[in-house]
């Protein structure tokens, strides 16, 4: 047996503490980007670039442990949209990423590689800890949040996200949870929710501690009881989570999607506001008339629409992610003194709007980025306590990384797709089978959609 399946092994046995004792493995699978093909896609459009062409599967050596570092034997990861964006190299490629990181130190010099391992969620145990780590041991059972930080500066002690040095773990640097072994700051570890499975605990992440970063934090909207929020996208990998938080913290969700299916999921997760904005079965909003004007009367469309369901109130926050194909619109349709949180910006990252209804208003835009290791932490209790619910639809095995990273490029998925490493099948880690069972239709409620 590898030095890989004894650790598998003892895992699956019920006894984690047991890979404490056993041999780091030398090697390990892990899906990379090479970075003599961070052309291969140059002249085509986005949506055309195929990320099974550029993620490929690769025995890469475990990085030497650094202090203050940890060694994880993944067992589940996910798909989110940086991963997408590495494996199209876009906006640029990563290894632009990785080489001003390995400049840093000697102890970065170890992720400017040639090849990228990504992935920015996980879930597993504890292999290793490095010198100065004293909260994890092996044989944890842990999740990792992707928020990267040295903390050398001044600028990060009221808010991680602000050091100088921030870095989104598995997209800014190397080594990410896409793989049979990880390496994460000790930092970045929180426990595994007890009753979740591998693939379901690995799914949140990510998009969970943004979500909540950017609506409930007061780094974000600050969102309060009877807040009207307009979420877009609402049933996929980020949006799931934000008609979880709103519709939690008291607030009214309106949910825009784009599909019945999609209504659909909104409304299961308790969602009674829903605008389908397809053009075949919804209500066909075409926000731009072409490449280069958008319509304002599209808007406004689209401002009465929310009215009509809302009784005639405005948002009061807007939850912002595509960019560019809805941003117009979204300064438009908050209310007066309303605000625009915004991150990621899937559909583009260059936002026109029309600064009339803005200024005019005094609506304000919230530029939101991931979240800091408080927030990480207090999205993760939410998931722990079972008042937060994995939106997971679909798991994928490790060997088809690439396929389950086009689904999420071509919008072919509803909330979170999850990637098996070590986990040699779905519904294996849970602890806490009452917990579960109290809450097993609404973890449930994404799969197969």
């Amino acid at each position: 047996m590898t030095q890989l399946g004894e650790i598998q092994q003892a895992i699956l046995s019920g006894e984690p503490e047991a890979v404490g004792a056993l041999a780091v493995p030398e090697s390990y699978r892990g899906m990379t980007v090479h970075a003599d093909e961070a052309a291969m896609f140059e002249g085509l459009e986005s949506r055309d670039k195929d990320p099974r062409k550029s993620l490929h599967l690769d025995d890469v050596p475990t990085p030497e442990l650094g202090p203050g570092e940890a060694l994880i034997a993944v067992m589940a990861s996910a798909i989110n949209y940086n991963t997408v964006w590495t494996s199209i190299f876009e906006p640029v490629s990563t290894f632009k990423f990785l080489k001003k990181y390995g400049k840093l130190s000697p102890l970065s010099k170890r992720h400017d590689l040639p090849y990228h391992v990504v992935g920015s969620d996980l879930s597993g145990v504890v292999l290793r800890t490095g010198v100065g780590v004293h909260n994890w041991k092996p044989g944890d059972e842990v999740v990792a949040h992707c928020l990267n930080v040295e903390l050398e500066g001044p600028d990060g002690h009221n808010d991680t996200m602000l050091d100088t040095e921030q870095r989104i773990w598995g997209f800014e640097t190397n080594f990410g949870g896409l793989a049979e072994v990880a390496l994460v700051k000790a930092n970045q570890l929180m426990p595994k929710p007890n009753h979740l499975t591998w693939e379901e605990a690995a799914s949140p992440g990510l998009v969970n501690s943004t979500a909540y970063r950017q609506l409930v934090s007061r780094n974000g909207a600050d969102m309060k009881q009877g807040d009207v929020v307009l979420i877009w996208g609402a049933s996929g990998g980020l949006g799931s989570y934000a008609t979880q938080y709103v519709l939690n913290g008291g607030g009214i969700p309106v949910c825009v999607v784009s599909s019945p299916e999609k209504a659909e999921i909104c409304r299961k997760m308790g969602a009674e506001l829903v605008i389908d904005r397809s053009k075949g079965t919804g209500e066909g909003f075409q926000f731009w008339k072409d490449e280069n004007e958008q319509d304002p009367k599209e808007w406004q469309r689209f401002g009465a629409k929310i009215r009509e369901l809302t009784g005639n109130e405005d948002p009061d926050i807007v939850f912002e992610h595509p960019g560019r194909e809805t941003f117009g619109a979204s300064v438009y349709a908050a209310r007066r003194g309303g605000t625009i949180v915004t991150c990621a910006s899937t559909s583009g990252f260059m936002h026109q709007y029309d600064n009339r209804y803005l200024w005019m208003n005094l609506k304000r835009i919230i530029g939101s980025h991931f979240a800091n290791y408080r927030e990480s932490w207090e999205a993760n209790r939410l998931i722990a306590k079972g008042l937060i619910h994995p939106t997971l639809s679909k798991t994928y095995p490790l060997e088809e990384t690439g396929q389950a990273a086009l689904d999420v490029h071509r919008n072919l998925h509803q909330g979170k797709v999850g990637v098996l490493a070590l986990a040699p099948e779905e519904g294996l880690g849970v602890r806490d089978h009452e917990l579960r069972e109290k809450h097993l239709d609404a973890i449930n409620a994404f799969r197969d959609a």
